[in-house]
């Protein structure tokens, strides 16, 4: 463990909530959504920042969490998959994905949900290739990712048929 007098603090407000924490500086973001705040919806997948499964919103962008330090985000918004649901509501990307089969054993999901709602809150109306563009950075094993496409096209309102 650490010396307390190399610790920093930071606050980070994850989904809507703000968290005050001293904490070693090298822990990464995903560590500190996990272990400190106990949000395990965000996957640590490859540790390399390959799979995407670790990916949340920091200020509206999508950031791999695996490869960011938490102090970094000292001051930022995060959202992560827990914050998609609203009032006991599934978003309705977490709804299509599930509507549309798009997720089989679950371990990308949180990634694929992630970076799929930063690509809608900037573009609402992405195209296919919009989407497979913003989903690029994320790893399925199981899917084929066709599903996962459809999803996220019915949500975007441009679901244009097989390719």
């Amino acid at each position: 463990m650490p010396n307390p007098a190399q610790q920093v603090m930071i606050e980070i407000t994850i989904n809507n909530e703000t968290y005050r924490r001293q904490i070693d500086p090298r822990m990464l973001l995903v560590e500190f959504i996990r272990e400190e705040v106990g949000l395990t919806g965000t996957h640590i997948g490859c540790d390399t920042s390959y799979c995407g499964a670790c990916t949340v919103e920091l200020d509206g962008e999508p950031v791999k969490s695996c490869t960011m330090f938490a102090v970094q985000a000292d001051g930022a918004r995060v959202l992560t998959v827990e914050g998609l649901e609203q009032d006991g509501q599934l978003h309705p990307l977490q709804k299509s994905f599930s509507e549309h089969h798009a997720l089989q054993c679950g371990y990308c999901t949180p990634g694929m949900l992630m970076s799929s709602h930063a690509l809608l809150e900037q573009n609402p109306n992405a195209d296919r290739k919009a989407i497979r563009k913003a989903l690029a950075g994320n790893v399925c094993r199981c899917t084929g990712y066709q599903n996962i496409i459809k999803a996220v096209e019915a949500v975007a309102g441009s679901a244009q048929g097989d390719d």
